[in-house]
């Protein structure tokens, strides 16, 4: 079958989690977490958790367990920690967790990225995959970041991939 015909036989309604990775951010300030969940709500989907996890992967990993042991959360959103900073652990705390990687989504990201920003944007360790049986995007925290992950990417592509999840 074409992309297109699985696109036309993808869900239109998912339910999502969302995490914000940061040692600073509060629900008052958290500009990307609350951008995230617009954007999901916008594309017909449904935001069944959102909460600011500090960036450690103990911690990390804790917050995300909910999700995957939930059987209605088909898909999990993060924003921040995956710089290159030593305070980024994002990346070290999701990938170990892939049962199957997106490589894609990271490489993409950093491409249309590469346009807006230029020579920057190879620092970032955006990526994607599957844990749980459910989709991960571990992105940016920068607003400007999580826009052209999710509008650009993530969110075209939610309902297809998860249609192929499901029939595994």
């Amino acid at each position: 079958m074409s992309v297109h015909g699985h696109r036309a036989k993808a869900s239109k309604h998912a339910a999502c989690a969302v995490l914000t990775i940061s040692d600073t951010r509060t629900e008052a300030d958290d500009k990307s977490g609350a951008r995230m969940q617009e954007l999901i709500r916008a594309a017909g989907h449904e935001v069944v958790s959102y909460q600011i996890v500090p960036d450690d992967p103990v911690r990390i990993r804790a917050a995300l367990e909910p999700s995957f042991a939930s059987p209605s959360v088909k898909a999990i959103f993060l924003s921040g920690g995956t710089g290159i900073a030593a305070r980024d652990t994002t990346f070290e705390a999701v990938r170990s967790l892939f049962e199957k990687e997106i490589e894609g989504f990271g490489e993409l990201f950093r491409m249309l990225s590469y346009h807006e920003i230029g020579a920057a944007a190879m620092l970032s360790r955006a990526t994607a995959g599957v844990v749980a049986g459910k989709l991960l995007f571990s992105m940016p925290g920068s607003t400007a970041a999580v826009e052209l992950a999710m509008q650009k990417l993530a969110l075209p592509e939610l309902g297809h991939a998860l249609g192929l999840l499901e029939k595994a």
